[in-house]
């Protein structure tokens, strides 16, 4: 039976013919067997089972005991294997469902035999899709197989790898975890170690090797699987037995060191290693209650020190540190006492441990790897509660660091002491609670204030404050903990003083906040801790814990350095100026520690200190004596100002500030001492003084600020004479009007001590004067003090801005009551207002709103608030933003502070400026010279629209009245949002959210539209403000954009394309928004038109406007992506997606847009889409899809890559290496990828599509990377869908055999591996047409580069399709074994290795020699010389490769094409011709047995012998030795001293000339001619045959030859000639030793006389020669014995020499001479 081909009309109605459409159970049946039968094996003789299968099965297989049945030979014998693959052919046809195929596809795709596993595989990928693994009848045949049956007649496990897959198949299941004791079964033996096996049989052999290893892996990931998805009764059924017996598999490697002594670790132990811990912390986590809550924590313990301990490697600590993160979760249920105490004891263990120093012996302390610092800080912040004083210990621990800390530990510990942050790393997961009242449980209780001064400062601490001298120990640490420890007892103060700061990202901001500006707050904490800090029997804790953090922060100040020190002292006052003075009063104790700080050259740090002093000084209780020191030191300081520099004018300037503290504070104290005014008298003359005579920056600071100190407290007057009060208010202004802050305090100050007078002249009015002249100062940070300063002077102590600075308990100072003074400033100031000059503008609108703030409360200013609403709305059009910003701040505090009629005018004004009314600015006043708009933001095209008579005329122009009201709106709303400032500290939220808003709102919906649009604003501010309006209008934002989704969406699709650019990147960002998170149906009629508007915008002018698009495109990108990844249940509305955005992102909109962007974000798009896609929704764009892509390669490649690629010489690169660069980034490029997932998911109907897109493309695209990928996607074709490309491969091939042939090498090479691949599915036809088509273009083509590309084509064949080679090899090894021996290098290394790789041995030429002669034969007559000489080299290697034994019939078959390569003159390489012609006459008989070929093998040796090409003549000659020596009855002396007698006669005429080295890197002209000479003199010797010349012809031919021979030894003596003379001589006197048999006499003797004499005249020639010389004189020794006179002369040479020679070797063989001729 032929099955069809897959996806024909046969293969789909093949089950409905076999007749199993109706009867399912018997195709399940047959399914069924045909599985058993690829599981099934051929074991052990007497083997009743197999892996897989049960006894009855193999029984059933083997037809019960029919041996033969499995054997080929045998008659009726199978194939076992071949069986196997037609059976998985067969399943793969549409005979069977999917669901049928399923298992016998996964036992294929694990078998072995490459052949059957790919089948498998390919129908396992498109039948898992089918099947359910919810499906307990599945998953119980998945145990199954992977466990085997019980029972002795029960089937084995199955193997390795089929167990490998089929777990993987179970971790998709969620009903396998309910199979427990299966799946327990499954982990104990992966986990099995040799020791486990011998002691419990229950458990299966432990595996060894790669397999095991991957099975290993894949066992530690279903136990990974099971501890995620299984039910919490499920997981306490087994979880407590897999741990310990992963516990066990761990220490048995070696724990927690691993045992190296038994073996090295591999990297497949280490990975179960590391998969071992991490599925330990998996199934702890989801286990807790029974394995990590209990009292000892061991298992925590384990995992803690297994952290800091195991040495295995960066993998193997990453999965433990993974494994603690997995049981943090066991550890969020409240936590028992004792639990709590264990856990904290062990997390302070860890945090004290360090990594080894290699410098330390100490071997009795553990050797830690790692530190566990960062674990522990961890465990800390989510396992105990935020109350737990420990825990936050722990965390200044890690805040400490050190030199080597890492700074997620420095991260973690600062966010264990912000209860925001624990709050985020701790949700609440009651569900019974909202989040408000979830934040209230227990666990988030912030510490106990006096608990948590104990375990940080109290004592037996580090930082032990109880103690004399304590070191500040842990340094980086102290500041961090005593600001917490200062927020604790702050938040506490406040939350019972029904005043609870928000805990939030700024928590301590929010503490600050409220302690420095709520007047009510403060009063609130001062009567708290008068409460606080007395001593009674209920709190005894609270008052210590209080003197502790004064003591504290005390010793932060002197001891620290830097800011630490000043933040200490911050501290410090901020308390202080709380408490009373009772409290603190036990600091002044050590008052004389203060003078180093004062000192300091930290200028905070002396006003810090010298603040501190003044309060503590002041004090009655202080020591007078300490005190009196004290100030007589700093008199002494103060007293040499004139005089003092550097480090001395700082301690005057720390003694200034600390006298003005002590005297201003003791005055208002009311302690007075005796001497106390003449102290003042003369400080304050001294400091006047400095004011007028010093230049120094620094102390004129401190004067003024000492003036504004003694002012605030009344104690700068009297002031003594010469000085008075205006010359004092004249120098402070002139200071002033440079910017000096601390001179506009001080006469704010000191307009405080000054009374009303009518009279204009009286101080106060000449402060205030002063102070509005201020308003030139170009800086507009200044004019807030300028402002504070005004409301001093208005209504002195009264005013807000000085709540902080009463830092004393006691009523307030007294000041000059104040009638009228505030109404007048208000008046200046709001006339100020009006004005048309920008400083005084600004100076004007920051004055006000300072009078509002500081001074709203009074009723001077709360009667006139709606004056003030004016004057504010009025700079709400103003050009500068801070303008807009200061009002937009002062409206906020006018709506705080006013009435209901107040806010609803407010409210009403604000709405309207967002529906397009009249707006906020259009309160202003407008002239015709009034500039409405910057210069060019309304072009016109002449120019552009600026001020309002431009407007007027404009209008008029185009006859439309009205155009003057919308561009009055435009510019009241360009005013405020061209800018987008007004609103940016807009307390818009409280306003908004009054209950008022809720009608107007509702009849306003227009407000909604543009309300959406403005939060995505550029400008930050904005967008904050408009984000809090947001809040504060929509209660329900889902449900108010539902309702309003559509009038959103008109009005975003409107002003998109709008002109102005804060508008086009807002909408953009707002289109980006509306469409996450929401149902395709609620956009889907949009889809187009967002995705047409969005790639319009990514070509804006606007780089900013492009960014939006661009992320808008991505956020749409990511929808789509998301759709397609979340599978079937997303996947209509994913299919619906793509029908809309393929077509728009192919289209001229997309990726053929002029615009680059736009281009590379729809080439973008695309790959992410398909990357996401399935096949069902991908499919029908893929044929279209493939065809793009494949153009885009080129199109994506830098532009400069072409100008390279030309001038590649100038960057020293050539054009191959770029283009094998250009190459390799093809092949990692993600377009090809996407192409290769596109091609994934073709099937049959797909194809014939993909056909001519691809067929086109191949023809028509340009540029290396798109012809490369066209290449590439034939290969995948071939390799990953053989089955569909199959039916077009024969065209396809022919197709890419066209390409092969393209200029560019690397696109040819591309080609040529794509037809060896497609060669695989191709018929036996089409690739002997491809050979053919080989073979002509490498023989009859003229362009020598076709030869390259046919060996290209046919080594990618022989490589990629070798069976496919090896099945037609009698038809394409002759062309490569001629092709082989290519004049070319590139052309020969091609076909050498497709020879080498396809071919075992040098004789296997004999299979296809005929094949081969008659192929080089056909092309010795080419008229091309590369293809002759090929032909020729060929017909040698033949003979050469033929062995040493040729028979007749092959040389036969040789001899005339060998014959025909020796005809014609001598070329480059033709003695290779002439040595196979010797080797075939050496090996076989063919030649000798005919006379007529042994004289024409005669006569071309003799012919080449005479050719004049001078380095052939050398192997020529060398040739015609060899043919003589074969020729032992032929007497060739005649023709060989015809032959060379003219070489020597030439050469030596010529030995004079200069020795010349070979332009080819050959051989030089001298050793040429030494060789020449040498084979010459060689055949010539070899040529005397004593059998065939004897007597006179005899003597004559040695008389000739010894002449010749004399000459050369002569005059061209060398080691060469020498050594070759002398070894044909030796050859010479063997030969002639066996014919002579008769004494030596007359002619012949006296010849050999003169030969024996050359043999000893080498005494000066080297030792090789001389060595050669003397086994000559061996080998004619037997003749010198056979003559008298010849032994004569023999000896007499023979003892001259022996007496010379200085060798041991030649003087051994000398001696062997004189021995075989006397004996």
């Amino acid at each position: 039976m032929t099955l069809p081909a897959r996806g024909s009309k046969e293969d789909v109605s093949l089950r409905e013919s076999l007749g199993l459409s109706d009867r399912a159970d018997d195709a399940i049946f047959v399914a069924t067997w045909l599985g058993k039968l690829i599981l099934f094996g051929i074991g052990q003789a007497g083997a009743t089972r197999c892996p897989g299968l049960n006894t009855e099965d193999c029984r059933f297989l083997q037809l019960y005991g029919k041996k033969e049945t499995w054997t080929p030979s045998a008659i009726g014998g199978l194939n076992l294997v071949e069986t196997k693959v037609v059976s998985a052919k067969f399943l793969s046809s549409g005979a069977f469902v999917d669901t049928e195929r399923f298992l016998p596809a996964l036992f294929a795709s694990a078998d072995p035999n490459s052949r059957l596993s790919d089948i498998g595989d390919d129908i396992l990928k498109r039948a898992t899709s089918a099947v359910s693994f919810e499906d307990p009848i599945l998953v119980q045949q998945l145990y199954e197989i992977y466990l085997g049956t019980r029972g002795v007649e029960g089937s084995l496990p199955a193997r390795v790898p089929l167990q490998t897959k089929t777990l993987t198949l179970l971790c998709k299941s969620k009903l396998a975890s309910s199979f427990i004791p299966q799946s327990i079964q499954i982990v104990q033996e992966g986990l099995a170690t040799p020791k486990n096996f011998q002691h419990d049989t229950s458990i299966s052999t432990p595996k060894q090797g790669l397999e095991a290893s991957k099975l290993r892996s894949q066992i530690f990931a279903f136990t990974n699987w099971l501890a995620r998805i299984s039910s919490p009764a499920d997981l306490n059924a087994f979880a407590p037995g897999l741990v310990t017996q992963l516990r066990t598999y761990i220490e048995n490697q070696g724990w927690p060191h691993y045992n190296m002594e038994a073996s090295v670790p591999n990297a497949g132990e280490l990975t179960s290693r590391a998969f071992g811990y991490e599925s330990i912390g998996l199934l702890a986590g989801a286990c807790a209650d029974k394995l990590l809550l209990e009292p000892e924590l061991n298992l925590l313990q384990w995992l803690f020190m297994s952290l800091s301990e195991d040495p295995s490697g960066k993998d193997v600590s990453i999965s433990i540190e993974q494994a603690l993160s997995s049981v943090l979760r066991g550890f969020s249920a409240n936590l028992s006492s004792s639990l709590e105490s264990s856990l904290t004891s062990l997390l302070l263990h860890h945090m004290d441990l360090h990594p080894h120093d290699p410098s330390q012996t100490d071997i009795s302390t553990p050797y830690i790897v790692r530190s566990t610092r960062f674990v522990a800080v961890r465990f800390a912040n989510r396992c105990l509660p935020y109350g737990n004083a420990t825990a936050r210990w722990i965390d200044i621990l890690a805040i400490d660091g050190g030199i080597n800390e890492r700074n997620e530990v420095l991260e973690e510990g600062r966010k264990g002491l912000d209860p925001h942050w624990y709050r985020m790393l701790n949700p609440s997961n009651d569900d019974d609670f909202s989040a408000e009242k979830s934040l209230q449980a227990p666990r988030y209780d912030l510490p106990s204030f006096p608990e948590l001064m104990d375990k940080i400062f109290g004592a037996g601490s580090v930082w032990d404050i109880t103690k004399d001298g304590s070191s500040l120990d842990l340094a980086n640490a102290y500041m961090p903990a005593l600001t917490f420890c200062r927020c604790i007892l702050l938040h506490q103060a406040l939350t019972a003083t029904k005043k609870p700061p928000i805990i939030d990202s700024d928590w301590e901001r929010n503490i600050d906040a409220l302690i420095a500006n709520d007047e009510d707050a403060r009063n609130s904490l001062k009567e708290y801790f008068h409460n606080y800090s007395t001593f009674s029997t209920e709190n005894q804790a609270a008052p210590t814990a209080l003197r502790t953090y004064l003591q504290a922060s005390y010793i932060g100040m002197i001891s620290s350095g830097g800011g630490d020190a000043n933040r200490g002292g911050g501290f410090l006052l901020e308390l202080c100026s709380l408490l009373p003075n009772k409290a603190y009063i036990g600091l002044s104790a050590n008052i004389l520690s203060l003078q180093g700080p004062i000192f300091s050259t930290k200028k905070t740090l002396r006003e810090t200190a010298s603040h501190v002093f003044g309060l503590l000084a002041s004090l009655e209780e202080c020591s007078t004596n300490e005190t009196q020191k004290m100030l007589h030191v700093f008199d002494q300081e103060i007293r040499t100002w004139r005089q003092a520099i550097g480090n001395d004018a700082l301690q005057v300037h720390g003694s200034i500030l600390a006298t003005a503290y002590f005297l201003s504070r003791s005055a208002s104290r009311g302690n007075t001492p005796s001497d106390f005014e003449e102290k003042r008298s003369t400080f304050i003359n001294t400091i006047l003084e400095m004011l007028n005579d010093s230049r120094d920056k620094m102390l004129l600071d401190a004067v003024f600020f000492a003036t504004s100190e003694l002012a605030l407290f009344g104690a700068l007057t009297p002031i003594p004479e010469p000085y008075n009060v205006r010359d004092l208010v004249q120098k402070q202004a002139e200071k002033a009007k440079e910017g000096d802050e601390r001179a506009i305090t001080a006469l704010g100050h000191l307009a405080l001590q000054c009374r009303e007078e009518s009279d204009d002249n009286a101080i106060l009015s000449y402060i205030i004067k002063q102070l509005y002249d201020l308003h030139s100062v170009r800086q507009p940070e200044v004019h807030f003090a300028v402002g504070a300063a005004l409301c001093c002077a208005a209504i002195g102590w009264q005013s807000k801005s000085l709540i902080s600075a009463l830092d004393i308990q006691g009523s307030v100072p007294a000041s000059p009551a104040r009638a009228s003074t505030s109404s007048s400033i208000l008046d200046e100031v709001l006339s100020k207002c009006k004005t048309s000059k920008p400083a005084l503008r600004q100076a004007s609108v920051i004055w006000l709103l300072c009078l509002v703030q500081y001074c709203g409360h009074m009723q001077a200013i709360q009667s006139r608030l709606r004056e003030c609403q004016v004057a504010f709305k009025g700079f709400l059009a103003d050009r500068d933003s801070l303008n807009q910003e200061t009002a937009s701040r002062g409206l906020a505090l006018v709506y705080d502070k006013g009435n209901k009629s107040l806010k609803d005018d407010l409210i009403r004004d604000l709405i309207s400026s967002f529906t397009g009314g009249a707006g906020l600015a259009g309160k202003g006043n407008v002239s015709e010279d009034t500039e409405l708009f910057d210069p060019g933001a309304l072009p016109t095209g002449d120019g552009s629209v600026t001020t309002y008579k431009d407007i007027m005329s404009l209008a008029a122009e185009v006859q439309d009245p009205s155009l003057v009201y919308r561009f009055m709106s435009l510019a009241s709303n360009n005013a405020i949002w061209s800018e987008r400032a007004a609103f940016g500290k807009f307390g818009l939220s409280n306003i908004l959210s009054d209950a008022s808003t809720d009608g107007y709102l509702s009849q306003n919906p227009k407000i909604y539209p543009a309300l959406f649009r403005y939060r995505f604003d550029p400008n930050t501010n904005v967008r904050n403000s408009m984000n809090d309006i947001w809040a504060a209008i929509v209660k329900e934002p889902a449900k108010t954009i539902d309702l309003h989704f559509d009038s959103i969406m008109d009005d975003l699709f409107k002003n998109i394309l709008g002109k102005e650019w804060r508008v086009r990147q807002a909408s953009c960002a707002a289109v980006a928004d509306l469409v996450q998170g929401r149902p395709l149906e609620k956009y889907e009629k949009y889809l187009t038109k967002i995705w047409e508007l969005t790639f319009k915008v990514c070509d804006d002018i606007k780089e900013s406007v492009r960014d939006a698009a661009m992320s808008l495109a991505r956020v749409l990108t990511g929808v789509l992506t998301r759709g397609l990844e979340a599978g079937e249940s997303s996947a209509s509305n994913a299919e619906k997606m793509l029908k809309q955005v393929l077509p728009f992102l192919l289209s001229p909109s997309g990726l053929e847009s002029g615009a680059p962007e736009v281009q590379d974000f729809a080439r973008k798009t695309l790959l992410k889409i398909i990357k996401s896609s399935n096949g069902k929704t991908l499919r029908p764009f893929v044929p279209d899809l493939v065809g793009r892509l494949l153009a885009l390669l080129s199109s994506i490649e830098p532009e400069m890559i072409n100008y390279v690629h030309l001038n590649a010489e100038q960057y020293g690169l050539t054009a191959q290496k770029l283009d094998d660069a250009r190459l390799k980034n093809i092949r990692g490029s993600s377009m090809l990828e996407a192409i290769e997932r596109c091609l994934d998911f073709l099937n049959e109907d797909s194809m014939p599509e993909l056909q001519q897109t691809l067929e086109n493309a191949i023809k028509t695209v340009v540029g290396l990377p798109s012809k490369v990928g066209c290449s590439r996607v034939l290969v995948t074709l071939s390799t990953r869908q053989n089955f569909i490309f199959k039916p077009y491969a024969d065209h396809f091939l022919t197709l890419a055999l066209k390409q092969v042939f393209d200029r560019n090498d690397t696109i040819s090479s591309s080609y040529a591996a794509a037809c060896g691949y497609i060669a695989r599915l191709c018929s036996n036809e089409a690739i002997l047409r491809l050979v053919d088509s080989c073979r002509k273009f490498y023989f009859d083509s003229d362009d020598d580069r076709h030869r390259v590309i046919s060996g290209d084509v046919i080594y990618a064949m022989s490589k990629h399709a070798t069976d496919r080679f090896n099945s037609l090899a009698g038809d394409i090894l002759p062309f490569v074994f001629v092709a082989k021996h290519d004049t070319s290098d590139r052309a020969k290394t091609l076909f050498e290795d497709t020879w080498s790789e396809n071919v075992g041995g040098s004789r296997a030429v004999l299979l296809y020699l005929k094949e081969i002669v008659n192929l080089a034969s056909q092309y010795l007559d080419s008229a091309r010389w590369s293809i002759k000489h090929t032909s020729a080299f060929a017909v040698a290697d033949v003979v050469t490769s033929s062995g040493s034994t040729i028979s007749d019939a092959n040389a036969g078959m040789v001899w005339p094409a060998l014959e025909k390569a020796l005809s014609g003159k001598t070329w480059e390489g033709k003695e290779v011709i002439v040595k196979a012609l010797i080797h075939l006459a050496k090996n076989s008989t063919f030649w000798s047995t005919d006379q007529k070929v042994e004289e024409q093998f005669e006569k071309i040796i003799l012919r080449e012998s005479k050719r004049t090409n001078p380095v052939f003549r050398q192997h020529a000659l060398e040739c015609l030795g060899d043919f003589i020596e074969l020729r032992e009855t032929a007497d060739m002396f005649p023709q060989v001293l015809g032959v060379t007698k003219p070489i020597f006669e030439d050469m030596l005429s010529n030995s004079d000339e200069m020795d010349v080295d070979s332009k080819l890197g050959g051989p030089s002209s001298k050793l040429v001619t030494e060789l020449t000479l040498a084979n010459a003199s060689t055949a010539l010797l070899k040529s005397i045959n004593p059998l065939k010349r004897s007597g006179k012809d005899l003597v004559s031919s040695l008389t000739e030859t010894l002449e010749l021979v004399g000459r050369v030894r002569a005059e061209a003596a060398s080691r060469l000639t020498l050594n070759a003379v002398y070894d044909a001589e030796k050859k010479f006197f063997e030969r002639l030793n066996g014919v002579q048999g008769e004494a030596l006499s007359g002619p012949l003797e006296s010849i050999l006389i003169e030969y024996v004499k050359q043999l000893f005249g080498s005494s000066e020639q080297v030792e090789q020669t001389r060595l050669k010389a003397s086994e000559a004189a061996v080998s004619v020794a037997p003749l010198v014995s056979k003559g008298d006179s010849i032994k004569t002369v023999f000896a007499e040479q023979l003892d001259t020499a022996r007496a010379q020679e200085r060798s041991v070797s030649v003087q051994q063989s000398l001696e062997r001479a004189r021995k075989m001729v006397y004996g």
